[in-house]
């Protein structure tokens, strides 16, 4: 294991922070902790990169403790949210830094700075100040600033929180690409479900200073294990009281309840012919209470029984629209029902 927390509990007084908290992460591995605020993900990185000292348990990067070691003497890259660029540096300034604090000698730095530049798409820009570079621009220094003294280790905290959307959907492909190229064992914080499974081989799902599920993407967004990681880890249909039968494949555990995905859901008139795999579906009339347009989605509120129903569907040439009031049909394969603990 790159990187293990036994046992650790961070308390702040009588309140912790993060409880009992255990995680081993695999050498070069992308591991994402997700939480919404309060959750101890932040505190989890904080202990991690020796901002803090855990109250009770141990850290181990590659087999030795680091719980005792200060910040500055653990061989890790960290990227910050407000990037934490220096302002009276140029770009080359702020990369041959690191260096410099490692001995490392002119002429080292300036190929390692020269090829870094390069590598992030910023050859010409390493005489500006970060004033001069936009948000984008400026989020790649500080990843080349992490990375330029090859550590083992990548410390991301919320690094694109600061960014617009098409930003953000640029640097998680520019993220993705260094993590393949450069192979650093990273740990990820962000409260954004999108960025969590697009960059992840696994999510940690915090919730109150403890870890509520670790899977792969996939696996936590099609089989969350909680009505909390269903909630959290994007939209769900949750049916406790839902006026009509629930169809099942599997025998649903004791005190659980069933969820469905909105996009597994179908949605079309009441005369439409079923389709060819009815005898593997579950069929439930409604009425159209609302539709949302956003773009390549187009979602629809239907109350199907005592249930709301959520349903999202691609945008589509010739796809029929439904109206507000409209007599409509749901329906969706039995084996997409997930039963969940609360």
């Amino acid at each position: 294991m790159q990187i293990e927390f036994r046992n650790v509990t961070k308390k702040y007084g009588q309140i912790a922070a993060v409880q009992d908290l255990s995680l081993a992460v695999l050498r070069g591995e992308f591991v994402t902790i997700l939480g919404p605020s309060g959750s101890g993900k932040t505190t989890a990185l904080m202990l991690l990169a020796g901002f803090i000292s855990p109250t009770e348990g141990d850290i181990r990067i590659g087999g030795h403790s680091v719980a005792a070691v200060p910040s500055y003497r653990r061989d890790q890259g960290i990227v910050f949210q407000s990037y934490a660029l220096f302002p009276h540096l140029t770009i080359r300034r702020n990369l041959e830094f690191p260096l410099e604090m490692r001995g490392a000698r002119a002429a080292e730095r300036e190929t390692r700075v020269d090829r870094m530049l390069e590598r992030v798409r910023l050859k010409e820009f390493g005489d500006r100040m970060p004033s001069q570079l936009s948000g984008g621009q400026q989020q790649r220094v500080a990843l080349a600033r992490a990375l330029i003294a090859d550590p083992p280790v990548l410390l991301l905290d919320e690094p694109l929180g600061a960014l617009d959307r098409n930003l953000r959907e640029q640097m998680q492909s520019e993220i993705k690409s260094l993590h393949k190229e450069f192979g650093k064992t990273t740990i990820c914080v962000t409260h954004d479900q999108e960025e969590a499974l697009t960059l992840s081989d696994r999510i940690v799902v915090m919730r109150d200073g403890r870890i509520e599920q670790i899977d792969t993407p996939e696996a936590l967004y099609d089989r969350p294990a909680t009505r909390f990681v269903a909630n959290f880890l994007g939209e769900a249909n949750i049916f406790e009281n839902p006026g009509f039968n629930m169809e099942c494949d599997v025998t649903p555990p004791l005190g659980s309840i069933a969820m469905l995905r909105p996009e597994r859901i179908c949605i079309a008139t009441r005369a439409a012919p079923q389709p060819p795999d009815a005898d593997w579906r579950q069929f439930v009339a409604g009425t159209v209470e609302d539709m949302i347009y956003a773009g390549p989605m187009r979602k629809y509120h239907v109350r199907a029984g005592r249930s709301m129903v959520i349903i999202r569907e691609h945008v589509a040439a010739g796809k029929q629209i439904f109206g507000i009031g409209e007599k409509v049909r749901l329906d969706w394969l039995r084996s997409d029902v997930r039963y969940l603990i609360t």
